[in-house]
């Protein structure tokens, strides 16, 4: 719903306190304006530099209009009873520290019913004292459509070849959605002076440039795509598949998301990262531990804040590592850290459900004990994948990329491989050209998680047979696990016990 929509609705029910939330005040106080001409409502505008202004008056003699406390007090004498006044108060949420404001403020929204007064204060938070709650009601500034933005390019692009055809231009959007007016014509101004034509590549240099500002994400610039992946082929196809083939139009049809659960170095964090090369999409690494403040309330507003950042940035993949680490307190009863990390799963379960943006979240896990079972219920992700040990195939395939990439003998005799992960062939390898030795002899360096994390490899296994999908082939892992050998029992001589 647009603004204006939206404001002749409250301005009707006579709600006299109206928070707007934005950060294009100029776009907001011209669609005010475009809304009083139509309706015919008396306007007036307020902000600290310019003071008081009355749409078809010069000046107000209100005894200084400067001052926030004397603008308010001037709104009596603007009130009409034919129709309603608006007063618009740009950053106003400054001085709502001030007592004599405050209280003047609360005042004036009363009576405004009776005068048809309506207070609006345009900021881009929200903070509200707690002595106003009651009397705002908060709405949000919707930022620029599809729509809007394609015609803020074709404005800008006014030279034949500068705007994309119809499937880049499409890339383009994509790119710029959540960017505001301003933010979306300079980036395309940007590409216009680099490249004499609107690409995506510069909206997107200007969109990392609000992950640096905020300090809550991070863009990870990936080179490698699924070729660089030994195995993992049913991962590849499923992921690939859901995020080419996705609905723009209808979010019902959009994709969730994985969640990959594995032995640790089976290759987890490298495939959310390769996806995003290979899908086309920036990756966004969201360390919920970074989140943490050390005010009450300051955790859950920069996971908010994040969330919404990556809304923005869509389409994205949004990628949280052990996130059974960050949410294993949400099991407890908050003695360990005061419930954060119960409202903090709270606020993402709430994301993942309500979310329309095409952000596609990859989650890992090492330990499915520790995760709290409503994050992986049904609608959650598209999918709870196991990424089980490599078979022989996959390692063969691991070997020799490794043994590429760090430039070594692929005629020479390799170590024994058993329960190795593809952590562990990288590390052989690194270590055989770092010390300039055979891989025969650097694989006596290296001691497999599942040789000395046995027990905790054996339980994942278990668990996730029969209840997760397979990540080398399609279907349902299965765990053939090997049964214990029994002594046997000759019948011919039956034990005397």
């Amino acid at each position: 719903m647009k603004l204006s929509d939206r404001l002749v609705e409250l301005v009707r029910a006579c709600f006299t306190g109206i928070w707007i939330e934005s950060h294009e005040h100029d776009d907001a106080l011209s669609e005010i304006l475009q809304l009083c001409r139509e309706q015919e409502w008396r306007l007036a505008t307020w902000d600290i530099d310019q003071g008081l202004r009355v749409r078809g008056a010069t000046s107000v003699d209100d005894g200084g209009a400067a001052d926030p406390l004397a603008a308010i007090r001037a709104m009596k004498s603007l009130a009409s009873d034919e129709t309603a006044s608006l007063i618009v108060l740009t950053n106003f949420h400054r001085f709502l520290g001030s007592t004599e404001v405050m209280q003047a403020l609360a005042r004036q929204i009363v009576d405004g019913k009776t005068s048809r007064t309506i207070f609006i204060i345009l900021s881009p938070i929200v903070q509200i004292p707690t002595e106003l709650e009651k009397l705002f009601i908060v709405v949000d500034h919707p930022l620029p459509t599809r729509e809007q933005l394609k015609a803020i390019a074709e404005g800008i692009a006014t030279e034949e070849g500068e705007l994309p055809g119809a499937d880049r231009l499409e890339i383009v959007l994509d790119a710029a959605m959540g960017l505001t007016r301003l933010e979306a014509e300079n980036a395309f101004g940007l590409s216009l002076v680099r490249d004499s034509a609107i690409l995506p590549e510069s909206v997107w240099e200007l969109k990392a440039n609000m992950l640096k500002k905020s300090g809550l994400l991070q863009l990870y610039k990936c080179s490698d795509d699924f070729t660089s992946l030994g195995g993992l082929d049913s991962l590849k196809a499923f992921c690939k598949r859901s995020l080419l083939q996705h609905g723009r139009d209808n979010p019902l049809k959009r994709p969730r998301g994985v969640l990959l659960l594995g032995v640790p170095g089976t290759g987890k964090s490298a495939f959310a990262k390769a996806l995003g090369k290979e899908t086309g999409r920036p990756t966004l690494i969201l360390d919920i531990g970074s989140l943490m403040g050390s005010l009450v309330g300051q955790t859950e507003q920069n996971v908010r804040r994040a969330l919404q950042i990556a809304d923005a940035m869509a389409p994205c993949i949004l990628f949280i590592d052990e996130i059974e680490k960050a949410l294993s307190g949400a099991a407890g009863s908050g003695q360990n850290d005061s419930g954060v990390s119960s409202r903090m799963l709270g606020t993402l379960l709430s994301w993942m459900n309500d979310h329309t943006s095409n952000v596609y979240l990859i989650a890992t896990c090492n330990d499915i004990t520790r995760m709290p079972p409503e994050l992986s219920r049904a609608e959650r992700f598209d999918g709870i994948v196991f990424l089980d040990l490599p078979q022989r195939d996959q390692k063969d395939r691991i070997w020799t990329q490794y043994i590429y990439m760090f430039g070594l003998d692929a005629k020479q005799k390799r170590p024994v491989d058993e329960k190795w992960t593809g952590a562990e062939i990288r590390a052989c390898c690194r270590l055989s050209a770092l010390l300039d030795i055979p891989l025969s002899q650097a694989g006596l360096n290296v001691v497999p998680v599942a040789v000395t994390a046995t027990e905790s490899v054996d339980r994942l296994r278990q668990w996730a047979s029969g209840r997760c999908l397979d990540a080398e082939k399609s279907g349902i892992y299965q765990h053939d696990a090997k049964p214990q050998s029994r002594r046997r029992v000759s019948r011919a001589n039956p034990s005397q016990n």
